[in-house]
């Protein structure tokens, strides 16, 4: 089996291209191999490419434990990418994903990802955990996300308190992701993100960064463009109008990687 890895700012996948319907119909055993950091490829989710009968493809996702998720945007910006080098799509394409349509414009390395539109906001909640309290916002990109803002953020103990976020009882029994942010001004934060799913911090998050921008404008700390800084390194930048409580064309644009291909052997 052909596979191929690309990384979105860090956030790092196994593709496989399923046009011909060949892959079994439960793709968790082989998800949860391929993704293995030690015995298989290594990655955070498997993005697999199908016919659609709506768009240009059908986008499927994949975490790395082999449960499938509605949307990921770095993966999303991943296989725009991938499904335009291999004839599947032009540089302008929709795709179809578990929460809806998405389209997407492919330049060089460049991908700009039309987003959902962000729902089910909950701002400046008290959030209780173990240690102490934090005042924290929730919004829905594509798959639920927590953001709370701190001071240090390059010292914060992001897994430790992100993994008790995840599996508090107010967000089950689904989990969520967790998000901190450190804000520096109207147009540039940085971020850190523990994934479900990959149940570990992980270098970027598309929807995460997406979660952070709408939220940190809804407060009144930001607006559109947002620059994030992720802790990988590298920026994701986050579209969007916001009209009242309303946000709306919200748009992730990012460089993307193809790190190699090879095939797959069981």
């Amino acid at each position: 089996m052909n596979f191929y890895k690309m990384s979105g700012s860090g956030n790092d996948f196994v593709l496989l291209d399923n046009r011909d319907g060949k892959l079994p119909s439960d793709l968790s055993p082989l998800v949860q191999r391929l993704c293995h950091r030690r015995n298989g490829v290594g990655a955070d989710g498997v993005l697999v490419i199908e016919k659609s009968a709506q768009a240009d493809f059908r986008m499927r996702y994949l975490n790395a434990d082999g449960g499938e998720v509605a949307f990921c945007g770095n993966g999303g910006r991943c296989i725009a990418w991938f499904a335009h080098s291999i004839g599947a799509a032009g540089k302008a394409m929709t795709f179809q994903a578990g929460d809806g349509l998405h389209r997407a414009e492919v330049d060089d390395d460049r991908v700009k990802l039309q987003m959902r539109e962000p729902r089910d906001f909950d701002l400046r909640f008290l959030l209780d955990l173990a240690a102490r309290g934090y005042s924290a916002c929730f919004t829905d990109t594509g798959v639920p996300h927590v953001v709370i803002p701190v001071a240090e953020l390059d010292d914060f103990p992001v897994a430790e308190v992100g993994r008790q976020i995840r599996h508090h009882d107010r967000f089950q029994p689904a989990g969520t992701n967790a998000n901190f942010i450190e804000i520096a001004d109207r147009h540039h934060l940085k971020i850190r993100t523990y994934e479900r799913g990959v149940e570990d911090e992980t270098l970027a998050c598309g929807t995460g960064a997406t979660a952070a921008a709408v939220v940190a404008a809804r407060l009144g700390m930001a607006e559109s463009p947002v620059e994030c800084l992720t802790r990988g390194g590298e920026t994701l930048t986050i579209h969007f109008k916001l009209e009242g409580e309303v946000v709306s064309d919200v748009f992730l644009e990012g460089a993307v990687q193809l790190v190699f291909q090879g095939e797959w052997s069981e």
